[in-house]
């Protein structure tokens, strides 16, 4: 993987919307998000043209991605949001914009595409910290995820991964603007769930796995069978709460390709249990975590008894959020049920 060089407080760093245009429906948030920027991480935000459109072409995306990667004054990037459609244009990206001028790219969810697409040509990039859910965070930005951010933008190190102390999954609704000075109702976590007792370590993988569910349907480039020796896997799933059903069947999936048996261990994000149609209650909201869990659980064992599977750690559509390495050397020690990343 090519490396880039740390941030430096003062350094531009372009704002885009890959995916949705969330700005033009929520520019109060977005502006709470560019304040962040520039007030926590002292770094100086710079639109494109399609930032704050609402119906951007995949032409004018595309344009706006390879316009950030070429300019040199453009130290990284950062995605507002995720989305549904990346799947659709990101495989039509040249190259070379994005291959001779690597930066540190933020986001996730439907931004696993782009992640997946710079990792396939040799750039990392970081699962996290899109504008409007981490840095517009209401009320204030959650330290765990202020202090991993910090680590991505402006550290080049090994650095522990550790555990929130609390989390949240209920949303403050957007089109409310005093909710922005609102802060949400956290509940404890419960830590790591361990499974296996090997230590391994290899290069981190993965994404929001209903995006990993359309690459494959789609014949989209991911890593070949044999890569999957050295890969640490990154799963989590989005607020639409995939079924049971349809998370074992991508995993089996996953089996029958032979990423399970070969892959070096699996990390599983924090399932987000809040439905915005049908509030769930605790006991239900419970039960869909602990059923997700085992889900993924058993169909790794079958393919593979002896990986590491660690579930119920925060990144992706967690709060708080670790914007981990997509890309980057990762070691899981389950014999000290520690997890180290070189950021």
């Amino acid at each position: 993987m090519k490396k880039f060089a740390p941030l430096v407080p003062g350094d531009k760093v372009a704002v885009l919307s890959p995916s949705f245009g969330a700005p033009a429906v929520w520019p109060h948030v977005y502006e709470l998000g560019l304040e962040r920027l520039r007030e926590v991480f002292k770094l100086e935000p710079v639109e494109f043209p399609s930032t704050r459109m609402k119906d951007a072409t995949t032409e004018q995306r595309s344009a706006d991605l390879i316009a950030a990667f070429e300019r040199p004054d453009i130290r990284a990037v950062i995605a507002t949001i995720g989305g549904d459609d990346q799947v659709t244009y990101v495989k039509d990206l040249p190259v070379a914009p994005f291959a001779h001028n690597p930066k540190p790219f933020f986001g996730f969810s439907d931004n696993t595409h782009f992640a997946n697409f710079l990792w396939q040509h040799d750039v990392p990039s970081y699962y996290g910290g899109c504008l409007f859910t981490q840095f517009a965070m209401q009320g204030q930005m959650d330290d765990l995820t202020v202090e991993y951010l910090k680590a991505a933008l402006f550290e080049r190190s090994e650095k522990e991964l550790r555990p929130s102390k609390e989390f949240n999954d209920v949303y403050l609704d957007w089109d409310d603007r005093d909710n922005l000075k609102k802060t949400r109702t956290y509940e404890p976590n419960s830590g790591w769930h361990w499974d296996g007792d090997e230590t391994r370590e290899g290069l981190t993988w993965g994404g929001c796995l209903e995006s990993i569910d359309e690459m494959l349907r789609h014949g989209i480039e991911v890593p070949d069978v044999e890569r999957f020796d050295q890969i640490v896997l990154l799963v989590e799933t989005s607020e639409e709460m995939p079924p049971h059903t349809y998370v074992r069947r991508v995993f089996r999936s996953f089996g029958e390709r032979g990423w399970l048996q070969r892959v070096q261990a699996v990390l599983v994000g924090r399932p987000q249990t809040y439905n915005h149609d049908v509030p769930l209650t605790p006991d239900e909201k419970d039960a869909y975590a602990k059923g997700q869990k085992q889900t993924m659980l058993d169909v790794v064992r079958h393919y593979n008894q002896n990986v590491p599977v660690v579930q119920n750690l925060d990144f992706g559509h967690t709060n708080p959020q670790i914007a981990i390495p997509y890309g980057g050397m990762l070691r899981v020690d389950a014999t000290n049920q520690s997890i180290h990343a070189t950021f």
